[in-house]
């Protein structure tokens, strides 16, 4: 079959097994806690987990002023609304019928960019900007443009910026493709999640593999050259069956990227996630294997491991940066983004600084109030002290590259880079068949990787008591 710019032949998806080669045994991987462990995704040093609440703005207002205007920056743009909410989604949206909310949000992202305006000093530009949600494809296209305009006219683009959206193929037409093509659209991250009907119904999100398809096919014609496919493995009803028959539809798409993202079972956190059935959720040892099957089928198409959940085709440039130790992790995942710092906008977006991470005000209502008041939006967060710095690149090295480089890190960080040798210990004796001491730091041998995790954890200083953390498996 050819889709895209790909031919795939069903003989090419390779065998509904793990290569066996490349991890530890499931007695050994059980030995060591993998399923049973619950451990952040450090997305973010420290996780959101440790944040706290600001008493004032100046803490943000800081962070803006600092920005060096040499040095452009990345721009996230949280969309909250969805016309449905999906049971598995633990992230901060609400669910309209109408567009009022909508018009009213952007009314007061407009003006939290003119907040943004004041504080930023002149002459900042982005390379990158990414727009989430929520749903941004909720956006008809008038209000697309509106959006990237009132964006633009604070931040302007350098003439290579990137531009990624989140996009429901449920919920997008030809006009909106075409406006944001006309946008500049350069990578759409397409939410799938998983094509099996009993799947679907049980997360309450129907997505047929034609609608996906067709999506492809009409961003393609309008020139967007990098699609993203996200699929959730570990929800309920999966089996190694129907989520190799997911796989397989996902590889008829021709994805440039694909994010597996394991199901974190979080009720106590997000309230729709009660309508999911416990019982009907893969075990820890279950979804490893649905993992591992991916993994397999992933990597047999041609599609490159990158970090612990992504693939890449080599070409794409999220795998030449894995390649050349460039790849980067934040608050979206892994990313090839150099740029140093981010500026999240809207309700419940994170900003990353030198100085420490900002995340604005959660809530809606909450977020507005904030802005109708003069005030910035940021509400909680957390400032890095120096080794904070030290273990977030540190646990950053562990979850892009596999490996924590001691002389790298004592060149940046100095004689600080030595508190994280009882880290390195720890490993050792904990997870000694996953790692390997080297004379320049600590390796996690490649049998060992469904454990970084783990292992990342062992470096961080900022562990909340009773925290509750997604299953590490």
């Amino acid at each position: 079959m050819f889709i895209g710019r790909r031919l795939i032949h069903d003989n090419d998806l390779g065998p509904a097994v793990a290569d066996t080669r490349s991890m530890l045994d499931i007695p050994s991987l059980r030995a060591l806690g993998l399923f049973d462990a619950r451990v952040p995704r450090y997305t973010s040093y420290p996780p959101a987990t440790a944040f706290a609440p600001f008493a004032d703005e100046s803490f943000q207002r800081d962070c803006l002023a600092a920005l060096d205007p040499a040095r452009p920056v990345s721009v996230y743009v949280h969309v909250p609304f969805c016309e449905r909410l999906c049971w598995f989604c633990a992230c901060q949206t609400q669910g309209t019928t109408t567009l009022n909310p909508v018009l009213a949000y952007l009314d007061t992202v407009e003006a939290e960019l003119a907040l943004l305006c004041e504080a930023l000093p002149a002459g900042i530009r982005m390379a990158r900007m990414h727009w989430g949600g929520g749903t941004p494809t909720i956006l008809p296209p008038a209000l697309i443009r509106r959006l990237a305009g009132a964006i633009g006219d604070v931040i302007p683009p350098t003439p290579d910026c990137e531009f990624s959206v989140e996009i429901d193929p449920t919920m997008v037409d030809e006009a909106k493709i075409a406006a944001l093509a006309e946008i500049g659209l350069s990578r759409a991250s397409l939410g799938i999640q998983d094509f099996d009907p009993q799947v679907q119904r049980a997360i309450g999100r129907l997505q047929s593999f034609e609608q996906t398809r067709d999506c492809v096919r009409a961003l393609r014609r309008h020139g967007v050259a990098s699609l993203n496919a996200d699929l959730v493995y570990g929800l309920p009803h999966q089996t190694p069956e129907r989520f190799a028959a997911t796989v397989g539809q996902v590889l008829e798409l021709a994805p440039d990227r694909v994010a597996l993202f394991g199901y974190a079972h979080v009720p106590h956190h997000s309230r729709r996630q009660k309508l999911i059935p416990g019982d009907a959720l893969p075990s820890g040892e279950e979804r490893h294997a649905l993992a591992c099957l991916a993994t397999s089928r992933f990597e047999a198409a041609g599609l490159d491991a990158i970090g612990i959940d992504h693939f890449a085709l080599a070409d794409d440039a999220l795998a030449v940066a894995a390649r050349t130790g460039r790849l980067r992790r934040n608050f979206q995942g892994y990313t090839d983004d150099t740029c140093p710092e981010l500026i999240g906008i809207g309700a419940s977006s994170i900003s990353g600084f030198p100085g420490g991470i900002v995340q604005n005000a959660a809530m809606t209502p909450a977020y507005a109030e904030r802005i109708a008041a003069g005030r910035l939006a940021g509400a909680r967060g957390h400032r890095h002290m120096p080794e904070d710095r030290l273990r977030a690149r540190a646990i950053e090295m562990l979850m892009c590259d596999f490996r924590l480089d001691m002389r790298e890190l004592e060149r940046d960080f100095g004689p600080r880079t030595a508190t994280l040798e009882a880290g390195i210990d720890a490993a050792l004796a904990r997870f000694g068949p996953a790692v390997t001491r080297e004379l320049g730091g600590l390796s996690i041998r490649p049998e060992g990787r469904t454990l970084t995790r783990l292992i990342a954890a062992l470096f961080d200083a900022r562990v909340v008591a009773g925290a509750r953390y997604s299953q590490a498996s």
